[in-house]
């Protein structure tokens, strides 16, 4: 009975953690940064090997070393000024605290660095970014959504009668 009860609660937690990790992995889309790259429902982290920082997607923070040790802050320090987000690589790293692997992910991204070919989310026309409120595209899409869901009033013209 012992052995009974101790499996029913193994498969409880279990089936409890999956839960956990399946709503964690859903889709963020609508907080990517417009510069981040296109084809990603999901992302954590984006390592950028130009200025080899990240950004936390989640918490729209950044993760840059300085004196010897990892700061996080909602915006990058003066050095990185002239920094184009929209002109440089970004790699997707859906793992926790990847700075912490830093010489890793330096080492395997190098060869990224002064790369331009990654199209932004700014820049696509792939109607699922269109949820993002920052895209260009955002307001021609809610209008799409209030017509398709049959709340543009000017074209319901319905069941109604006409009066004669």
């Amino acid at each position: 009975m012992r052995y009974f009860l101790v499996m029913i609660s193994a498969m409880f937690i279990m089936n409890s953690a999956d839960a956990q990790i399946s709503i964690s992995f859903g889709f963020n889309i609508d907080r990517q940064p417009m510069w981040g790259p296109t084809g990603y429902d999901h992302v954590e982290y984006y390592y950028l090997p130009d200025i080899e920082v990240y950004y936390y997607v989640p918490e729209q923070r950044f993760y840059y070393y300085e004196r010897g040790v990892w700061m996080s802050g909602s915006s990058l320090p003066y050095r990185y000024r002239n920094y184009d987000f929209y002109n440089s690589y970004k790699v997707v790293v859906n793992e926790r605290t990847p700075y912490r692997n830093h010489l890793i992910y330096r080492e395997k991204y190098s060869t990224f660095r002064g790369h331009h070919d990654q199209q932004s989310i700014r820049d696509s026309r792939d109607a699922r970014y269109y949820s993002n409120k920052n895209h260009p595209e955002h307001n021609n899409w809610m209008k799409q959504q209030k017509h398709d869901n049959g709340n543009d009033k000017k074209n319901d013209r319905g069941n109604k009668r006409e009066r004669k």
